[in-house]
């Protein structure tokens, strides 16, 4: 049984979609052991609750010092016993101690396709304002590996979505997010319950 927590900042819808894929079957041999939020008042923690998951949160107005909020951050993790950290939508960078634990254990979900539109100040609707921006004709979401940079790590999955005529930023998020985001991270987790992600020569292999 792989025991995941999963680490979100304001309303997790990406959250949502792991808790469906698991009851609905979609992810086998998986439990959410806790959800970890920085903001009291996401509402991800309340879905949280409505899904009978610990809910637990780590704040930096409650922490101010960056060294002891991040092992305040580490504590809450290994506390909850997870084998998985999956960062849903989590706009706190992780501590390097934490990526040094749990090494090729923590995923994350970015709203583009890596590395276009990743990186430092790329988050949120800022992606999507980027990608129109450009005038990009196709966009979408990955699924990686974390490591110490920002969206650097391995890609394990990636899936395109078509950017329309006449998109804003709000409705090209909505699009990524329902044809991409939340089918990729809940396949990502079921790869990785049942072994199918390996990694070689520093890269993440889907194994068939």
């Amino acid at each position: 049984m792989l025991k995941v927590a999963v680490m979100v900042s304001g309303g997790g819808t990406n959250l949502q979609a792991i808790i469906d894929a698991i009851q609905s079957g979609i992810i086998t041999d998986t439990q959410i052991v806790a959800v970890i939020s920085n903001n009291a008042d996401a509402y991800a923690l309340e879905r949280a609750k409505k899904a009978g998951i610990p809910a637990v949160c780590v704040s930096r107005k409650e922490i101010p010092d960056r060294e002891t909020y991040d092992d305040a951050l580490l504590a809450a993790v290994e506390a909850s016993g997870a084998d998985l950290v999956v960062l849903a939508g989590f706009l706190v960078v992780i501590p390097t101690k934490m990526i040094q634990a749990y090494r090729n254990r923590i995923i994350n979900i970015h709203p583009s396709l890596i590395p276009s539109f990743c990186g430092t100040g790329y988050y949120g609707l800022k992606v999507h304002e980027g990608v129109l921006s450009k005038g990009v004709k196709v966009t979408g979401a990955t699924v990686h590996f974390v490591d110490e940079g920002t969206d650097t790590g391995p890609i394990i999955l990636q899936k395109a979505v078509e950017v329309k005529a006449g998109d804003t930023a709000e409705v090209l998020q909505r699009r990524v997010m329902e044809e991409a985001e939340w089918k990729l991270l809940p396949q990502a987790i079921q790869l990785i319950a049942h072994n199918k992600v390996q990694m070689v020569d520093g890269h993440a292999v889907v194994m068939e």
